[in-house]
């Protein structure tokens, strides 16, 4: 069962991090949320305090995310969180009522048709590394999710304390995280979802292109022009303005009485 905190009041808000991450590294932003929201932020399978059972394909993480999420919630995904809450998209659409894809996209690197994105070999090497020199390789991960962004010093700062708050994650857990990365495409999802699906991306992300958006003029889309990878740590109130925006104005559209009330 993987590791869960709940916190704030209001309509359901699952949150997902990233690769390498943990749910401790949300800080002021999930502070902001839970003012309007009940706020689960869940640790990925071998990340932070959720222990790693050998979860390989992706419908496998995005089970177990599942099997811990309350019902009819809305999610937000970061990086490969993102891609999680897609697959969980994908299997469970009535367990979703939306999905705000933070900084991430439905395929990671490049293919012929599929220009915005990183070189395969990037996570090849990544991979490599990580098995001889776990720390260290982590360490650049990690500084890459704010190069580009407004405040990077402070953020980064920020963010590599509030990781040292819960154990390192798992070596098997972060390979197959890895693996996730470069093989998924889940760009039948962003076609054919149900589930409402929103993109809050940074303009100067050395990650994810902002540029995707516009494969999928459909999706309502935001972008911060001054963040990296993490906008969420560099521009925490505009993030969560623009989350509210989104969610709260879709619980007012809502049918469900009981959430109505929650919102007010």
């Amino acid at each position: 069962m993987l590791h869960t905190e709940t916190r704030g009041e209001g309509p359901e808000l699952v949150l997902l991090h990233g690769w390498g991450m943990h749910s401790g590294v949300w800080g002021a932003w999930q502070d902001l949320l839970c003012e309007r929201f009940r706020v689960t932020a869940v640790d990925l399978p071998g990340h932070g305090l959720s222990a790693y059972s050998g979860e390989r394909g992706l419908g496998d993480w995005a089970d177990q995310v599942l099997a811990v999420a309350p019902r009819r919630a809305r999610w937000v995904g970061w990086s490969l969180g993102g891609l999680v809450a897609m697959a969980a998209a994908q299997q469970d659409a009535p367990r979703l009522r939306g999905v705000v894809l933070l900084a991430s996209t439905p395929r990671f690197v490049v293919a012929h048709d599929w220009p915005m994105a990183m070189a395969a070999s990037l996570l090849v090497d990544v991979a490599q590394q990580l098995a001889t020199q776990p720390e260290r390789t982590l360490k650049r991960f990690v500084a890459l999710q704010l190069q580009g962004s407004d405040g990077a010093g402070e953020a980064l700062r920020e963010l590599r304390a509030r990781l040292r708050s819960r154990p390192d994650a798992d070596a098997a857990a972060l390979q197959a995280g890895l693996v996730l990365l470069r093989e998924a495409d889940l760009r039948p999802v962003l076609r054919t979802s149900s589930v409402p699906l929103h993109w809050l991306l940074g303009a100067h992300d050395r990650l994810i292109p902002a540029g995707v958006r516009h494969a999928f003029p459909a999706l309502q889309a935001q972008v911060i022009d001054t963040a990296g990878h993490a906008p969420f740590l560099s521009h925490p109130r505009a993030c969560a303005r623009q989350v509210q925006r989104w969610f709260l104005d879709d619980c007012e559209r809502t049918p469900d009485a009981a959430e109505r009330l929650a919102t007010r």
